[in-house]
């Protein structure tokens, strides 16, 4: 046995009662926490130091879960590299279009500053964030640019996006702070973040180990391997550096069990927990700004999509909350563990994700997935190095961080 690999363990302590986000603010950061969640269902290689191993006392794998669950850090600032490799496919631009479309921010329809938006370049390709948070009530993350810089502040009950390139901004508020409650309106940026959305993920199909120590950011760590018992998972194992003073996750690095470069990598490369300067999370909206709130966008009193644009024609407002969870109505999850597969019925047919019932769209998204055959009938599977999506005929949707043989099985169990 190695000197710090320690027994399997299939219990892990719950690092916070998941919220309902029901709150607008918390939805701004959609994409991010889709690869949280996802990072529950993927693996990594663990190589991780910056430098030499250091040599840290013995610690088991249960104590060192339940060293992250502990950990009590609500002030910190640093900067944190992301790199996310899903494998899509280049789409020319085409994806970004469907984003917009899909939020209601066709032509001159949102603004530039609007995190919904903006936070979706953090699921493909490398990225610098520079982030503070000083308890519940104050958290800021910055996306750098070549010569921009995004950020996302969150002061008490204002929430602020700032796009410096276009010198717009957005406005929304969040209810009063309710304790660690509140977490749920923090950005996902940090390996605290995904590594707690890991953890949740757990149980006797999981395999979990201390596998040696590393540094990172110039701090002592500990090597937690997480890896799915199961077979018939994309998941290869997830690795998460915890601060052996603090608890505090470090870095976090997904891999899939195909191999090859991480899925996702994200890890500090500078790192303080003193209490950031409180002007830190200020914001006043520079002069000459175009500022736009939350109820201008979401179609309210002000709602640009209640009256008629600028050239006379009305403007589509976006999707509400509802719509958008509309098509979410009787999820079922088949399956346990790793293998968990999430089905729903769109309630069309034509087995394609646009639901446009056919023409040039549907024929290019169609030439990018596997056309499938089971019991369930005819489908197409659309692929990453991660998930997988199987649309059939009938409109029935599959999902799941598994390979295409099982969300064929599930669809044939499911029919």
């Amino acid at each position: 046995m190695a000197p710090y690999e320690s027994d399997d363990t299939t219990t892990a302590r719950e690092t916070g009662e998941p919220g309902a986000r029901r709150n607008r603010a918390a939805r701004y950061i959609v994409p991010v926490t889709v690869m949280g969640v996802a990072a529950a269902t993927i693996g990594l290689v663990p190589a991780l130091a910056d430098s030499g191993d250091p040599d840290l006392p013995k610690i088991t794998a249960a104590q060192l879960i339940e060293k992250i669950a502990q950990s009590d850090v609500e002030q910190l600032s640093g900067t944190v590299k992301i790199t996310t490799d899903l494998g899509l496919p280049d789409l020319g631009g085409l994806e970004s279009s469907l984003a917009s479309g899909a939020m209601g921010q066709g032509e001159d329809g949102g603004s530039s500053a609007d995190p919904t938006a903006k936070l979706t370049e953090l699921a493909s390709g490398t990225h610098t964030l520079r982030i503070a948070a000083d308890g519940p009530d104050r958290q800021k993350v910055s996306l750098l640019g070549n010569a921009s810089e995004y950020s996302l502040i969150h002061n008490g009950k204002d929430v602020w996006g700032y796009d410096s390139e276009s010198n717009e901004v957005f406005h929304s508020t969040t209810e009063e702070s309710a304790g660690d409650k509140d977490r749920e309106h923090q950005p996902p940026a940090t390996p605290k973040d995904f590594a707690e959305e890991a953890l949740k993920s757990v149980d006797d199909t999981t395999s979990v180990t201390v596998d040696g120590t590393a540094q990172v950011a110039g701090r002592d760590a500990y090597k937690l391997v997480v890896k799915p018992r199961q077979s018939g998972s994309t998941v290869g194992a997830i690795s998460i550096a915890v601060d052996h003073r603090t608890g505090t996750p470090l870095k976090f690095t997904l891999t899939p069990a195909s191999g090859g470069a991480a899925v996702v990598d994200v890890g500090f490369t500078k790192v303080s927990f003193d209490r950031p300067a409180a002007s830190t999370f200020d914001f006043t909206p520079p002069k000459g700004a175009k500022v736009t709130e939350e109820g201008e966008l979401d179609g309210g009193e002000k709602g640009r999509g209640e009256k008629d644009g600028e050239h006379g024609k009305p403007e589509r407002a976006p999707k509400s909350e509802e719509d958008l969870a509309k098509g979410l109505d009787g999820l079922k999850v088949l399956g346990e563990g790793w293998n968990s597969v999430a089905t729903f019925d769109t309630g069309g047919e034509g087995g394609l994700p646009t639901g446009s019932g056919g023409g040039d769209l549907d024929g290019f998204l169609g030439s990018l997935g596997d056309r499938v055959k089971g019991e369930f009938g005819t489908g197409t599977v659309f692929s990453t190095r991660l998930v997988n999506a199987l649309f059939t005929e009938d409109g029935k949707v599959y999902v799941g961080a598994v390979t295409q043989d099982a969300l064929v099985k599930a669809a044939n169990e499911g029919k």
